[in-house]
């Protein structure tokens, strides 16, 4: 009798188990942020080159290192698919030098209201500082262009873990359509010389 009842409650048991695992949903799929649908940035040189000067803390708060397609990654994927070089004595070379994402907690209504709504509880802050250097076969960079973009938003509290990568996935997305606006603006008017 008690071996039955035992097995009773295991079979039970292993039930609820199942179940749990099956209402949990599975992790987000993202694309890939690509940038070959624009045209290519034909430069002097006679390679492309990335240098990534920032370096994540992977610590609270930086965040960066947890979102589906980081700024960094974002950034290095830009440069193959955008920068060309296409012959000359020089390096033509993309160097990042801030690539974070922080999230700060926001502070909540305690009153007997808040209880009732659903706030923003979250905020992330994005930063993209990069540039693109021509670089002499010396290794003193000749010229460059550089851009500076932040973008920010929130998310609710009730938010699930693929909501929250969605909503940081669009900040990034958002924040690499602002950078490259910006440094394909300043690579035609700081590196016009070197441009083909």
């Amino acid at each position: 009798m008690l071996r039955k009842a035992s097995l009773f409650f295991l079979a039970l048991a292993t039930g609820f188990a199942v179940a749990a695992c099956a209402t949990t949903p599975p992790p987000a799929k993202f694309p890939d942020l690509t940038y070959s649908h624009l045209p290519s940035i034909s430069l002097a040189g006679s390679s492309v080159q990335v240098d990534s000067r920032y370096r994540s803390p992977m610590t609270p708060p930086n965040v960066e290192h947890l979102i589906p397609t980081s700024p960094s990654k974002a950034l290095n994927q830009w440069a193959r698919d955008r920068l060309r070089a296409v012959g000359g004595d020089g390096v033509v070379r993309l160097m990042i030098l801030d690539a974070s994402v922080t999230e700060t907690a926001l502070p909540r209504d305690a009153s007997f209201k808040g209880h009732f709504t659903k706030e923003q509880s979250e905020r992330y802050d994005a930063t993209i500082e990069a540039a693109v250097e021509i670089v002499d076969r010396n290794g003193v960079a000749r010229a460059n262009a550089s851009a500076r973009v932040k973008r920010s938003t929130t998310v609710r509290e009730d938010a699930s873990l693929n909501e929250r990568d969605k909503v940081k996935f669009a900040l990034v997305e958002a924040l690499m359509l602002d950078f490259n606006a910006e440094i394909e603006k300043n690579i035609r008017q700081y590196l016009v010389n070197w441009l083909r």
